[in-house]
């Protein structure tokens, strides 16, 4: 009952859910994901817009690392990013022609991707239902007690698909990564614009937290 009331009322605050990252092409969407590890959504777009003006899946294949780097330097990490999604391209043109197939053994297998970033990858490009945790649901899934603090995103990626009709998980991944996102903030959360404050244990627990 209370996992209804929490879906029902995410359809009230965010009814239309999306991916924010920009992308055009499946590859895109991967390279972005991979970008987007400690970074925001915000940065990754302004950095993803250069790049992809400049770099098809088949010249990043060949391109020079450092003017990847340069280009990449704001997401931070770049040193260590800009070698993941050069392989990432060599592997892809080398395999399947520069396209993203849809085979989690494979995405996992390549630099810098793991189950998180294919989950996010096979929702939106092949529509696979899949909720992929970010720092955005592990908090919100930890605040609204769908999960224990000491649990890890595997163990509440697990609790979410049992919870949550298979049928909603694509969506419900994306409304809850918005709503920790905008609402319920890692600092200074909006708890009185929030519509989940009965439900949210950690608002219950402690109200004066919350502005």
């Amino acid at each position: 009952m209370m996992m209804n009331n929490i879906l029902e009322k995410l359809d009230i605050m965010i009814p239309n859910p999306r991916c924010e990252l920009e992308y055009h092409k499946d590859y895109e969407l991967l390279i972005a994901t991979v970008l987007s590890a400690q970074c925001t959504d915000a940065r990754v777009n302004m950095v993803t817009k250069e790049l992809f003006s400049k770099y098809d899946i088949f010249s990043l294949a060949t391109a020079d690392i450092e003017d990847i780097k340069k280009i990449i330097k704001p997401v931070g990490t770049f040193t260590r990013k800009s070698l993941y999604i050069k392989e990432i391209a060599i592997r892809l043109v080398k395999d399947y022609n520069g396209t993203v197939p849809n085979d989690r053994k494979y995405l996992e297998s390549l630099p810098g991707v793991g189950r998180k970033t294919c989950n996010v990858v096979l929702s939106n490009i092949y529509n696979v239902p899949a909720i992929a945790v970010d720092t955005h649901v592990e908090r919100v899934s930890k605040r609204l007690g769908l999960a224990k603090s000491k649990d890890d995103v595997y163990t509440i990626e697990k609790k979410l698909m049992k919870k949550v009709p298979k049928d909603k998980w694509s969506r419900t991944h994306h409304q809850l990564v918005l709503f920790g996102r905008y609402i319920c903030k890692a600092k200074r959360p909006l708890c009185s614009e929030c519509l989940l404050k009965e439900e949210c244990k950690e608002y219950q627990n402690d109200k004066r937290r919350c502005f």
